[in-house]
């Protein structure tokens, strides 16, 4: 009977152990076979996946070539000038705050903020974005505070210098010394002109020679104490031919910035122009070829708007849109290297 007994809870004993072994849970136990391992690939990716918006493909193909030198000159506006409205009447009571000018004029002109212009942006972009000009004045004296009268200064100026953010730099430093708020407006050389010819600024900082010259010869500008003339070019640069990487019109191996004109209509590729009578469009009109005929003049270029975009608008937005449409454009270096620091982005 014992011996029975003996049997009987030996089998329940293994009976036990196989329930056991059958509850096991499933992630304790071995997998039946091993995942295939994800396979390498063949070849790297052909470009490195990149954030939206964070790429420009448009680049510099042509600079530093003589016919794109790029001056800037200040003028400070007479008060006693022949102002009109936009329609060419005759605008009298014009309050021209020559005193401020004068002293934003100095300051521009001091050796500190010569180097400040003249160092500006290399940190950021490993380049210098404007040089002082050989044989620029250089102010040693006194700059006068501002005054409850003279405290506000009209400024009248390009895209180039504010898109590149030059003024944005230099301009809290100068008002935080002597007390001054600086409005600036700013558009192309041509437009920037015409605010001072109505009355509208005290100074202007432009990069047009031909439209500077006439300016002072219309009777708008004066000679601010201390310099030799009305027109201070003081900061260079240079103007860069820019496109797409792929560089259809093959710009890249022209011999001079005129063949590379050339070489664009000729083959027609899109060309996106300022159109707004700045200096940079005064500037490129003065290279393409003279059989062309094309001016600021919109007849002048209606046979080739298959080709060439008259936008009408500041160099940021041009930058932007031939970025979009793969076109080939005229830009100075300052605004372009802003912009493809920005992620072709422009504010």
């Amino acid at each position: 009977m014992k011996r029975l007994m003996s049997l009987l809870l030996v089998c329940v004993m293994l009976l036990g152990l196989a329930a056991c072994g059958a509850a096991k849970p499933a992630e304790t136990q071995a997998p039946t076979e091993a995942p295939a391992p994800t396979a390498a690939p063949t070849e790297a990716p052909t470009e490195a996946p990149t954030e939206a918006g964070l790429v420009v493909d448009t680049c510099i193909l042509k600079e530093a070539d003589d016919k794109m030198l790029n001056t800037y000159t200040l003028l400070a506006v007479n008060p006693e000038a022949p102002f009109t409205d936009a329609d060419g009447n005759a605008v009298s009571d014009v309050a021209v705050n020559t005193a401020g000018a004068d002293a934003l004029i100095k300051w521009f002109l001091t050796q500190e903020t010569l180097d400040l212009a003249g160092n500006y942006g290399f940190e950021e972009y490993g380049e210098y974005l404007f040089y002082v000009k050989d044989g620029a004045p250089v102010y040693t004296g006194e700059i006068a505070p501002a005054t409850e009268e003279t405290k506000t200064i009209r400024l009248s100026t390009t895209t180039s210098v504010k898109d590149s953010g030059l003024l944005g730099y230099l301009l809290p430093i100068f008002e935080n010394a002597y007390g001054y708020t600086v409005e600036v407006q700013s558009a192309g050389t041509g437009k920037a002109i015409s605010a001072a010819k109505f009355g509208n600024a005290d100074l202007i900082l432009v990069h047009s020679k031909s439209q500077e010259e006439a300016f002072v010869e219309e009777g708008f500008a004066r000679t601010v104490d201390g310099f030799e003339s009305e027109r201070i070019s003081f900061l260079y640069n240079y103007f860069v031919l820019c496109g797409p990487s792929a560089d259809p019109a093959g710009v890249k191996d022209c011999a001079s910035v005129l063949d590379a004109f050339a070489a664009i209509a000729d083959g027609k590729y899109p060309f996106i122009s300022r159109g707004d009578g700045s200096g940079t469009h005064t500037k490129e009109l003065s290279l393409w070829p003279e059989s062309l005929g094309i001016t600021k003049e919109p007849e002048s270029f209606v046979n080739y708007t298959d080709w060439y975009t008259s936008a009408n608008a500041g160099m940021g937005a041009c930058l932007v849109m031939a970025e979009e449409m793969g076109a080939y454009i005229l830009t100075d270096k300052a605004t372009f290297l802003t912009f493809v620091a920005g992620g072709g982005v422009m504010e």
